[in-house]
């Protein structure tokens, strides 16, 4: 039994090393282990669905990942291998690949991508989808012990059938936007859009949906498919990647930059005046734009988001914000159950740029939320208004830092939660505000004593897999950002097993 392959569960997905290249970096996901986990997923999928093998089909796609064609061809191999019907979709997308499960012409029972989204170039990983939507994180622990107990099976997928997706995606994202702005066949003339997709998977947003419904697209930029990554890391939150589309959008006078991470299940975008919206920005810009026809509604989003969000959504836009956890199937989670409960949540949305809509089947689907800002941005200049008037009212950001503290034990977990037990009982004893918080502790400051007039607020975690504590703090009022920092700094003190380095 092959205990390792356990190793490469990553929460709901797989992720492992593919190739040779960086230093202590050994490689662990290989075409063989890859092919073993594709006829797991199969004997999973028969199981799920209650269907025999050969009643099966199955779509598998990749991102532009230099080791993604060997691992896809070895995935599909493993999942041929136990009489399922194999489509080979090529380069995709995420969501594109949950789609095809939707899609008529498709309709498959289930999916696989190649992907390790922004991850380095040596790096790669598996996602799978059935038809109600990405795996729990314990279907992949089941698919991954079943794979423990598999020998590479050597199949010719030769016969392996290929399958567009892509067009047919790309067709699907037009669409909705014709629906959207005027249902005419060219509703972005005049509007110059451009895109950086990395040389991720994304480029294809530029060519195929914006260009044929009359964008001017010039100045768009790392569209084609290189899993080198040669030009920056493909990844909304990497500063030097907004900086990129920042200046393509002030260079080339566009309305509209969109930048994607690899396999497209993420987005953040620039202004026309270079103003970039990311993080608790693209949050309040997707909010706008659905709050008109959702009054009341619930926004739920990962823990890290600010208090001038929560300010934004409930005073201005008249919405509800639940502050949530870190990562992307728990905010997703929370808005099926809330759903599920009659309770209208029609986004929940992680500052990362993962974004679900209750209305697209509850995918984080970066394309997808891209279509609602150029809608919005189509609408917006037939009233001849800026984008940036939906987000107008938005308080400045403060100043922001993230410190990790790495914690030097073996049980890592436990340890972090007596920190944080302690960091709550000291807070509360030096008499902080301490809102309800669904992960970690959060302290807000209002310019009291207690932090020396500061006004922010704090909040320190664990990390989900690692051995690590955040802490992330906004201060909003000048010198506030050193002020919580210091506060931080002596409701730590004497944890011996927390590298607090990071704090000088």
């Amino acid at each position: 039994m092959d205990e390792q392959i356990l190793k490469l569960q990553n929460g709901s997905d797989i992720r492992g090393v593919a190739l040779e290249g960086v230093e202590g970096e050994s490689v662990n996901l290989t075409p063989s282990i890859a092919n073993r986990i594709g006829q797991a997923f199969a004997q999973w999928l028969s199981a799920r669905t209650k269907k025999k093998a050969g009643q099966l089909r199955v779509g598998v796609g990749m991102d532009s990942r230099i080791s993604g064609q060997n691992l896809m061809v070895a995935v599909s191999a493993g999942i041929m291998s136990q009489g399922v019907d194999v489509q080979c979709c090529g380069l995709a997308t995420t969501p594109a690949m949950f789609m095809s499960i939707i899609f008529e012409q498709s309709h498959f029972d289930g999916s696989v991508m190649i992907t390790a989204s922004h991850l380095p170039f040596n790096r790669n990983g598996i996602k799978f989808f059935t038809k109600d939507g990405g795996l729990e994180s314990s279907d992949i622990k089941e698919i991954l012990r079943i794979a423990q107990d598999k020998s590479e099976a050597a199949v010719d997928v030769s016969e392996e059938k290929n399958f567009d997706l892509i067009y047919l995606y790309a067709r699907h994202l037009r669409a909705a936007i014709m629906n959207g702005v005027d249902n005419s066949q060219r509703p972005l003339e005049g509007l110059k859009i451009i895109v950086d997709a990395g040389n991720g998977a994304g480029g294809f947003f530029a060519e195929k949906v914006l260009k044929p419904l009359g964008a001017n697209i010039e100045g768009s930029q790392f569209l084609e498919p290189d899993g080198r990554f040669p030009n920056h890391i493909p990844n909304p939150e990497n500063k030097e990647a907004m900086e990129a589309i920042r200046q393509a959008v002030l260079a080339n006078h566009a309305d509209l930059g969109l930048i994607f991470d690899t396999d497209v299940d993420r987005m953040s975008a620039v202004l026309d005046n270079g103003d970039e919206i990311n993080r608790d920005a693209i949050i309040a810009m997707i909010s706008a734009i659905l709050a008109p026809n959702n009054k009341g509604a619930t926004i739920i989003t990962d823990s890290v988001t600010s208090d001038r969000l929560t300010y934004f959504l409930e005073n201005v836009l008249g919405l509800n914000h639940l502050r949530y956890m870190r990562g992307y199937k728990n905010v997703i989670n929370k808005q099926k159950e809330l759903c599920a409960d009659g309770v209208n949540a029609p986004l929940a949305m992680e500052t990362s740029g993962h974004g679900a809509l209750k209305d697209n089947y509850f995918l984080d689907d970066g394309a997808f939320l891209a279509v609602q800002l150029v809608i919005a941005l189509a609408k917006a200049a037939k009233e001849g208004k800026k984008l940036q008037s939906l987000i107008e009212k938005l308080p400045p950001p403060g100043e922001e830092l993230e410190l990790r503290f790495k914690i030097g034990c073996e049980d890592f977990k436990e340890y972090g939660k007596g920190v944080l037990a302690a960091f709550a009982e000291r807070a509360r004893d030096a008499g902080c505000e301490m809102p309800n918080s669904f992960e970690g502790v959060r302290i807000s400051f209002k310019g009291g004593p207690e932090a020396d007039g500061a006004e922010g607020w704090m909040l320190l975690r664990l990390s989900l897999h690692d051995p690590v504590m955040p802490l992330n703090i906004e201060g909003t009022a000048p010198g506030s950002l050193e002020k919580i920092k210091h506060v931080a700094s002596l409701l730590l003190q004497g944890f011996d097993k927390l590298d607090m380095s990071v704090l000088n």
